[in-house]
C-alpha cells in the first residue's frame, strides 16, 4: 500500500486594510483641533485691542481676582472711556461714520484724522475746489453742517474734552482794519462749536476754543496754500486714575501717622491758646 502523504494546511492571514483600527480618529481629531486654534488666532488679531487685552488677562487670570482684567465691565463695547490706547478705534469709528456724507467722494482727501500727544486730531481742511466756509466769512457752508453734525452725535456720548482750533492762511483780511486774520480764525472755531453744541456735543464737553490766524500754517513753505485754512477738533485723553475715576485726577494718598500727629499738635496748641486767655486765680 502506498504510503500516505501528510496533509499540509496554510493558512492565509488577511489584511483589511485598518477596518477595525482607530488611528485616523485621532489624527482627525487633531486636525480639527489645530483649525479651530488658527480660526480664534485669526479672529483675535482682527479684534480690538480692548478684546484682546480681556482675553490675555482671563488666560494670565482666570478667576479675575488679580489684576480683573479678564473681567473688565467695559468689555468691547461703545461706551467706553477713551484713554490713549482706545484713540485708534475712535479713529476707525469717526472714519466710517464720516462715509455717510452726501459728497464724501468730493471731500474724503479734506478729512484727516491723527491720534497725536494732545488727543485725536480732526481736520477740516480746504482746497482750492472745496470749502467750508464762505470766503472771508466765518459762516460755514452746508459741506461743513452736515460734516460736524455727524461728529458731534459721536462726541456727544464720549466722556472726553474737546477743544476747537480756526486757523487762516497767511493772504491779509481785506474791507476792514479792525478785523482780521485773527478774528476770522476765532470766530470760525465759534461756530463750529455752535454746531456741534446744536447736534449733540454737551456744553461741559467743550474745554477750549482758540483762533491761531496764520500762526500754525498746514504747509509753511506756501502760506497762501488752501489748506492752511481749517477747522480742528482736538478730542482730549482722559487719564484714568488709580481709583478708577476716569473723569477727576487721582488725589495723593495722606499718611495715616502723619495726619494723626498732625491733628494732635493741633489740639494742644488750641489748648494752650485757651489756657493763656483765661485769667489767673487769686490764691
Amino acid at each position: 500500500m502506498a504510503a500516505t502523504r501528510p496533509i499540509i494546511i496554510v493558512k492565509k492571514k488577511v489584511n483589511h486594510g485598518g477596518h477595525h483600527g482607530g488611528a485616523w480618529k485621532v489624527a482627525y481629531a487633531d486636525f480639527v483641533t489645530a483649525m479651530m486654534a488658527l480660526f480664534i488666532v485669526l479672529w483675535l488679531m482682527n479684534s480690538s485691542k480692548q478684546v484682546q487685552e480681556a482675553v490675555g488677562g482671563y488666560f494670565k487670570d482666570p478667576s479675575g481676582n488679580s489684576k480683573m482684567v479678564g473681567t473688565d465691565q467695559r468689555g468691547s463695547s461703545d461706551n467706553f472711556t477713551l484713554t490713549k490706547e482706545d484713540m485708534t478705534k475712535l479713529k476707525e469709528q469717526l472714519q466710517k461714520t464720516v462715509r455717510r456724507v452726501t459728497d464724501f467722494d468730493k471731500l474724503k482727501n479734506q478729512i484727516e484724522m491723527t491720534v497725536t500727544a494732545e488727543g485725536l486730531r480732526i481736520e477740516l481742511l480746504e482746497s482750492a475746489s472745496g470749502t467750508f466756509f464762505e470766503s472771508g466769512s466765518a459762516r460755514p457752508n452746508d459741506d461743513c453742517k452736515q460734516l460736524l453734525s455727524l461728529l458731534a452725535q459721536e462726541l456727544g456720548k464720549l466722556p472726553n474734552k474737546i477743544s476747537v482750533e480756526g486757523h487762516t492762511d497767511s493772504k491779509p483780511y481785506a474791507g476792514s482794519t479792525t478785523y482780521g486774520n485773527w478774528e476770522l480764525s476765532t470766530d470760525r472755531a465759534n461756530a463750529a462749536r455752535r454746531l456741534m453744541q446744536q447736534s449733540g456735543v454737551r456744553d461741559d464737553q467743550i474745554a477750549q476754543v482758540r483762533g491761531y490766524a496764520d500762526q500754525r500754517l498746514r504747509t509753511p513753505k506756501d502760506p497762501l496754500a488752501p489748506s492752511n485754512r481749517r477747522i480742528s477738533l482736538i478730542v482730549q485723553y482722559v487719564e484714568v486714575s488709580a481709583g478708577g475715576d476716569s473723569n477727576t485726577p487721582a488725589i495723593p494718598a495722606v499718611n495715616a501717622q502723619d495726619q494723626a500727629s498732625k491733628e494732635t499738635a493741633a489740639k494742644e496748641t488750641a489748648a494752650k491758646d485757651t489756657s493763656s486767655k483765661e485769667p489767673a486765680k487769686k490764691d
